[in-house]
């Protein structure tokens, strides 16, 4: 038996599905709550991340306006940073918060921030696993070998996910620094854009744990962790 028939991986997955359950409503009502107070000075999301790109001499990063919720994102290749419509216009604290984060990226890109880079250089192998290892898993029930290229493949996803985590935290972290000392927040202010910070990170964290335990799962029931073939 394998994946959704498997009573064992529910047992195994259980942990990881409830943090991410969590972790997204964390997330969500973190996000809507902030969203709805407006910062005294009025800075819009997009203003926020061009003082924070300004401040610290970076002046080839295009800021684009992007479809979708929660959408926000740096683009290395691209050398573009894309907010969402809740972030771009809005001077809530959450969209100061997002966009300065989404500028932290900026910021480690142009610093060549060796994690940030080495998560780049998984994405195509990242993108192919997650797409292909269940199915080589599945098939390697019928020819072994592939079993292993299946947990290969998975274990790139995994550690896509380990990578991902400190990067993530360095670039609220950059973003916490540059909201202060530009002055963009009071005290009061910052402290609350900084929870929604905190709790995106829990949906990183909650990516990670999953994808460890799925990895557990796929070794337990290849053998290589006891369990049966």
């Amino acid at each position: 038996m394998f994946g959704l028939f498997d009573p064992l991986y529910f047992i195994i997955l259980a942990p990881g599905l409830l943090l991410s359950l969590y972790a997204t409503w964390r997330t969500k009502s973190t996000f809507k709550k902030y969203s709805e107070v407006g910062s005294q000075k009025r800075m819009t999301g997009a203003q926020a991340a061009t003082i924070m790109l300004e401040r610290n001499g970076i002046r080839n990063v295009r800021i684009e306006h992007s479809d979708g919720w929660l959408s926000d994102h740096y683009d290395p290749r691209e050398k573009t940073l894309r907010l969402s419509n809740d972030v771009y216009s809005s001077n809530s604290l959450s969209a100061i918060g997002v966009a300065c984060h989404e500028a932290g990226h900026a910021m480690q890109d142009a610093q060549n921030y060796g994690m940030l880079s080495l998560r780049s250089a998984l994405v195509p192998a990242t993108n192919f696993g997650s797409m292909f290892s269940y199915i080589f898993f599945m098939v390697g029930f019928i020819i072994q070998p592939l079993i292993y290229v299946g947990i290969a493949l998975f274990t790139v996803c995994v550690v896509f996910s380990l990578i991902t985590l400190p990067v993530e935290w360095d670039a609220s972290r950059r973003a916490k620094i540059g909201m202060d000392e530009a002055g963009m927040l009071s005290p009061d202010e910052s402290r609350h854009a900084s929870k929604v910070l905190n709790a995106a990170f829990l949906t990183y964290l909650a990516a990670a744990v999953t994808s460890l335990l799925t990895l557990l799962y796929f070794l337990i029931r290849s053998g290589l962790l006891g369990g049966d073939e």
